[in-house]
């Protein structure tokens, strides 16, 4: 679906996959979608979430989702463009926060696979205004991964638009593209 046709009666499913970062957003602003007691399933419209949600607007809650996918989109970097800027900066840090058995398999060189140790890592030594990219298998949890290094004041994150699989197509076809069960 595209971002112009989401509206009141499209499901919550349908809103994820023309906005990534909506149950993010609808999470921050509104305290929906990011626990059990907040939840929604994929099938609820947009306005029965609203609904159940002290009658909140579906337009407001909307306009906030939109929002929030224009600043998502400013923290996006295009395969092409992560290629030259590591072609121009061998320092920039790839940081991959797909599974262990994903990174295994096929991973960009140079990758950090992130896990509890490399967080510490970061989160304690990194400065604030190193300069990394989040991957991830197609361009969709990266971005959860960003809100939380941005919220803890690195102000130079960005994310793999497509992940690792765009990465594929447009950059290194040596890279093997998967499917997730």
């Amino acid at each position: 679906m595209s971002t112009e046709t989401i509206q009141a009666g499209s499901t919550m499913k349908d809103v994820l996959v023309a906005y990534p970062g909506a149950q993010r957003a609808m999470f921050r602003r509104y305290h929906i979608g990011g626990c059990s007691s907040c939840g929604f399933q994929p099938t609820e419209t947009l306005e029965q979430v609203c609904q159940r949600n002290n009658n909140l607007s579906v337009a407001e809650v909307l306009e906030h989702i939109k929002t929030s996918h224009e600043q998502d989109a400013k923290i996006m970097i295009s395969p092409a463009e992560l290629a030259a800027l590591i072609a121009a900066d061998k320092s920039v840090k790839l940081l991959d926060v797909r599974s262990r058995p994903e990174y295994e398999a096929t991973r960009i060189a140079g990758s950090i696979l992130m896990s509890q140790e490399t967080v510490k890592e970061i989160m304690g030594h990194w400065p604030r205004t190193e300069q990394f990219v989040i991957i991830d298998h197609n361009g969709k949890q990266a971005l959860d991964a960003a809100a939380y290094f941005m919220g803890h004041g690195f102000e130079r994150v960005r994310c793999l638009r497509g992940g690792i699989d765009a990465w594929s197509v447009e950059v290194d076809s040596t890279i093997p593209r998967y499917r997730l069960a």
